[in-house]
């Protein structure tokens, strides 16, 4: 089924960049305040000898990937560096033609073993996360990605049909999607703007009596100032999943102070997502928690857009945590537990009615949950992993080729803005927000679109 449209992989390199953050973030108990981003240049060959590099990059994300008690935050970074570098290797060893959809997803068949082998290596005391694989390998599916559209001259985002691809969707997903192609739930034009979805960090300053050490580097430094400046319409809430007052009165004390800067902004409508990192011990959480934030504050409780992953990842060794009753009240998207297809059916099964999608998880990952998400009618929407810069761009070029993506958060600018200064010179509208919206048309150009 070979066609003058495949290529091969004729090399592969990857570096690592250490950014820093202006102010530390905290998510799920846990708190940074450094990152490395995984930077990738592949260089694709087609049958007659042509060649075209294309680039790839995110953070390694470790904390978010891999957070488990057993293995220290120093040695999952360890881990999922060599995984990085190694699938680099092996990538660049590769010979076979094909789609890129096609060459990730025979490479995907190495990461378990990969990852297993790591982990045996460095003797941790668990194998590498599925999660922690797809993050590691991102930049480098990302980099397929992008070189192949500039093989063709073409955004990669139309380089999805028939035309190009080997083989329909149910090679890679099921029955359900036979003779149906990417191009069926991608847009071949990027929506000309977007909402940003600004984060409202744990430990995040809401008002000025908040500040404890103010980072004076011009920025924002609270919640009011970041509205007032970007005219942000869409906030997510990062709650704690185990302090049911806190997390009620977090949610209040934020549409407290949004309320009074919408105001001044002369806005009447404005959104929230809520992220409890999986710290719910169980849906009834979620549930009297929506029921007091509802009794004490209804119009705060209306805001509320969609509920991110509040449960364990691990769906299967927690099959007592659905989300139908939740879901009644709110779409609950699934987030860390989505590693495949077989995760997804699962989190429908288990009540899930929205999906996350992350460029952090793979372009090739990314594109396949999102036309089954599409497929079953669940709510989708697109989120970072503070990604700065190249990465960010990447990520809101996803969002703005899916076509039921209402919003696509980006937090770097808040964090670890340094990366974006020499984007931001190029592509302005992604990074200088003046009316709480992205400039996504801009991300029509060859291969991930910038």
């Amino acid at each position: 089924m070979a066609k003058q449209t495949d290529v091969r992989l004729a090399g592969a390199i990857c570096d690592f960049e250490p950014i820093s953050f202006r102010t530390p973030l905290k998510f799920g108990g846990r708190v940074i305040d450094k990152a490395v981003l995984i930077n990738v240049t592949v260089t694709l060959e087609n049958s007659k000898g042509k060649s075209v590099a294309g680039a790839g990059s995110m953070p390694l994300g470790n904390v978010w990937a891999w957070p488990g008690g057993n293995v220290s935050a120093e040695d999952s970074h360890s881990a999922m560096q060599a995984f990085a570098e190694e699938i680099v290797t092996i990538a660049d060893a590769f010979t076979e033609f094909g789609h890129p959809i096609d060459l990730v997803y025979h490479l995907s068949g190495e990461y378990h073993h990969l990852g297993k082998k790591i982990s045996e290596r460095m003797k941790l005391a668990e194998p590498m996360p599925e999660l922690a694989q797809l993050v590691a390998a991102s930049p480098l599916d990302a980099a397929i990605h992008d070189a192949y559209g500039r093989m063709f001259d073409l955004n990669c985002f139309d380089t999805l049909s028939e035309e190009f691809m080997n083989y329909d969707l149910s090679e890679y997903l099921d029955e359900n999607f036979e003779g149906e192609y990417l191009d069926q739930y991608t847009l071949r034009e990027p929506k000309a703007t977007m909402p940003l979805y600004h984060l409202v960090g744990a430990v995040d300053p809401l008002t000025t009596a908040d500040v404890v050490k103010p980072i004076g580097d011009g920025l924002p430094e609270t919640l009011g100032e970041w509205i007032a400046q970007d005219h942000l319409s869409h906030l997510k809430i990062k709650l704690a999943g185990d302090d049911l007052a806190w997390d009620v009165e977090r949610v209040l004390a934020v549409d407290r102070v949004s309320a009074e800067a919408q105001k001044a902004l002369n806005r009447t409508e404005w959104f929230y997502s809520l992220d409890f990192n999986e710290k719910c011990a169980n849906v009834q959480y979620i549930l009297d928690f929506l029921k007091k934030v509802q009794e004490q504050n209804a119009q705060a409780y209306d805001r509320i857009q969609y509920i991110e992953q509040p449960t364990h990842r691990d769906l299967k060794a927690h099959p007592e945590n659905r989300m139908h009753e939740a879901a009644k009240l709110k779409p609950v998207v699934i987030d860390e537990s989505l590693v495949d297809y077989e995760a997804l059916l699962l989190a429908r099964e288990q009540g899930y009615t929205g999906v996350a999608l992350k460029a952090c998880k793979g372009q090739t990952e990314a594109l396949l949950m999102a036309a089954a998400a599409q497929k079953f009618g669940m709510f989708l929407c697109v989120q970072d992993l503070s990604c700065p810069g190249f990465s960010f761009l990447h990520s809101a070029s996803l969002a703005a080729h899916i076509p039921t993506v209402a919003a696509i958060e980006g937090n770097g600018r808040q964090y670890c803005p340094g990366p974006n200064k020499k984007w931001a010179r190029l592509y302005p509208p992604m990074f200088n927000i003046t009316d709480g919206t992205v400039g996504t048309g801009i991300l029509n150009g060859v291969g991930l679109g910038f």
